[in-house]
């Protein structure tokens, strides 16, 4: 049966037809300038994704399909999460489309149904990480084509969709059938699966970095349904995001052996379309709000949104919590937040890192239904502040943290009784979907280490490596993906200098006055100090630019490692340097590094001898200096005469 169209025109019209509804752009419209529609206002980076309805029976069709086979254990796609939530607004997953596979880098969203990259015939996309789709160049290549279920084009010959987002961005395409792949991480082999081939993106999906949306939601678009259907995994996946300041985590689609002390909330399908929780407490400090459980199950109840970023509570819960935490951090002084735009709660003089929050902040618990409780460190509910200065042209383009300062991430929902529990409230929390068993597992864990650790807590055994020890690349698809352009074969020697060219979708007169500001920049994304990034060449080629630049060693080291030319490399190779749109998008061209130069000893010892010379001169200088004045006073001492010695008398002079 084909996918059902995802086709929006008004939240209003949307809910006439029941066809997919954006949950942030009811809230926006219901509240405007309030509640989750607020993370992108506020913060810019941060993306707010749809929450769509799905057809009533989709889940159970899913669940019967995965129920035919629970009685043996489906293999399942471990997949690498990639960004920040603050910083990007997002996490993306690696997914390759066609034979042979094309790379695209995906927000990975529970909110979401469509899965979409923009399409080679999109003259309305913007310029994001990856190459566009070139379903030409696929040989597995399938257009859905018009039927009952979907809505047509204009020529009733393929089926497209259409979404709208909180913050008004569109995206709009067709739906096209084609091989996914995973990753050689993933123990799932490729399988069809039908995506959106986007044909025009508006608003933050048109300068958003990343290349589109991975949707994860109740649907039969969504692709965790569409695999469940075809019964090659089981009803369930796992989301894990990494902490503060760390980023990144992992992501599973299938099942997979929980922790033994994984705690469950119980997620009722029916109760929305959306993924609830049963919330009924919160407490702060070990001490319970004084709220009626009730709170937490006004209108769509408590939605776990892996697209928010930060958390959104009724006006009653949010105000008790307010007061709860500010009686905790009295000694604390409350500073102004980052937007002035916004009233935010922030505060200052905490310290740096994780530890220090944890001495200063309390511990904030949720209580489910039954019983049991998620415990959140600060960093699930709080974000640093960021400075964010203009230098040009009104784009933002370096983040600076304001040492010791921190905002709080959970913000009042408006007037509206739904309670949005974003991303930030799981930060370093293996998330499992157990979409089958009708429950949502929280397991606190270093997200970026959670393969090891599921281990240790008697995970499946590990995937077999290759025949020489090493195991495949985890951003690879299984037995499909072209091999990448760049082996890292770097020799084994000290790594004196790093050159590389990019080549800058961006006009050559239009760079060139602001190349300090990309230095700026290229070292903040390289996590190098701005001395250490060197520009070598910078010259046209068309309506591009191409830059040479030089990474020299820090301090006074006069070579870098191994390890550390490696990473500066792949970050590059990989697309892990996100430039503004001010700089349009950049292709990593090609790298060089070189020994440290041999230096003679004079090269080497220059310094030291330059140095001992002028000491030795100024000591000369200094001792010179003294016997002279010394000389000086003995000749000004008159000697000694006896009061009867005789006096020549001196000859008169003439007037």
């Amino acid at each position: 049966m084909a996918i059902p169209p995802l086709r929006l025109a008004t939240a209003a019209a949307a809910a006439a037809a029941i066809v997919p509804v954006s949950l942030c752009l009811l809230l926006a419209l219901a509240r405007p300038g309030v509640s989750a529609a607020r993370d992108v206002a506020a913060h810019p980076t941060a993306m707010v994704l749809p929450l769509f309805l799905s057809h009533p029976d989709a889940s159970s069709r899913a669940t019967a399909a995965a129920s035919t086979s629970s009685s043996r254990r489906h293999p399942n796609a471990r997949m690498s999460l990639y960004d920040d939530l603050v910083l990007n607004g997002y996490y993306t997953t690696r997914l390759w489309i066609g034979t042979p596979p094309q790379k695209f880098a995906l927000i990975v969203d529970t909110g979401s149904t469509i899965t979409y990259v923009p399409c080679s015939t999109c003259d309305q996309c913007g310029r994001h990480q990856d190459p566009k789709f070139q379903p030409e160049l696929s040989s597995t290549y399938q257009p859905v084509k018009c039927n009952i279920n979907c809505t047509c084009d204009d020529n009733r010959a393929q089926c497209i969709y259409e979404t709208l987002y909180a913050e008004m961005s569109i995206s709009s395409g067709v739906l096209g059938d084609d091989m996914v792949s995973f990753g050689n991480l993933s123990e799932l082999a490729p399988q069809r699966a039908v995506f959106g081939c986007e044909n025009v993106e508006t608003g933050d999906l048109f300068s958003q970095h990343a290349d589109g949306i991975m949707g994860l939601g109740r649907g039969d678009p969504s692709i965790v349904d569409q695999l469940v259907e075809k019964g090659v995994i089981s009803d369930s996946f796992s989301l894990c995001y990494g902490g503060m300041e760390i980023g990144g985590g992992a992501m599973v689609l299938g099942g997979i052996f929980p922790p033994s002390d994984m705690v469950y909330a119980y997620s009722d399908a029916g109760r929305s379309p959306y993924y609830n929780i049963d919330l009924k407490e919160i407490h702060v400090a070990g001490k319970q709000l004084a709220l009626k459980p009730s709170v937490f199950d006004g209108k769509l109840g408590t939605v776990l949104d892996s697209g928010t970023t930060y958390a959104y509570l009724p006006e009653a819960a949010f105000l008790a919590f307010k007061e709860a935490l500010m009686k905790e951090v009295q000694s604390l002084k409350q500073i102004r937040g980052p937007d002035p735009n916004y009233n935010d709660i922030c505060f200052s003089g905490v310290g740096s890192g994780i530890f220090q929050l944890t001495k200063t902040f309390p511990v904030v618990d949720m209580v489910f239904g039954n019983g049991q409780k998620l415990s959140l460190s600060p960093e699930n509910y709080l974000f640093g502040v960021m400075v964010l200065p203009v230098l040009f042209v009104c784009y933002i383009l370096k983040h600076s943290k304001v040492r010791g300062a921190y905002c709080l991430g959970i913000f009042q929902n408006g007037k509206d009784p739904t309670t949005l529990l974003g991303g930030i409230i799981v930060r370093n929390t293996l998330v499992m979907y157990d979409r089958e068993h009708s429950k949502i597992g929280f397991w606190k864990t270093n997200c970026s280490e959670l393969w090891e650790r599921l281990q240790q807590s008697n995970a499946p055994p590990p995937l077999p490596s290759a025949p020489d020890g090493k195991g495949p690349p985890e951003d690879m698809p299984p037995n499909l993906a072209p091999r990448a352009p760049a082996d890292f074969n770097i020799p084994e020697i000290q790594i004196g200098e790093i050159t590389f060219d990019m080549s800058l979708s961006v006009n050559y007169s239009d760079l060139k006055p602001h190349i300090t500001e990309l230095t700026e920049f290229i070292a903040h994304e390289l996590a190098l100090n701005v001395s250490q990034v060197h520009l070598v060449s910078l010259t046209a080629k068309g309506n591009d630019s191409i830059v040479r630049w030089s990474i020299l060693p820090g301090g006074k080291g006069a070579y870098m490692s191994n390890t550390t030319a490696m990473e500066i490399i792949a970050r590059l190779s990989e697309h892990r340097v996100q430039l503004p749109n001010t700089f349009g998008s950049y292709q990593f061209i090609e790298w060089h590094v070189e020994p440290p130069v041999a230096r003679t000893w004079w090269q080497e010892h220059y310094v030291v001898v330059i140095s001992a010379t002028i000491i030795a001169l100024v000591i000369a200088s200094l001792a010179s200096g003294g016997w002279f004045v010394w000389k000086r006073r003995q000749q000004s001492i008159t000697a000694y005469k006896p009061v009867d010695s005789i006096v020549p008398e001196q000859e008169l002079q003439p007037l």
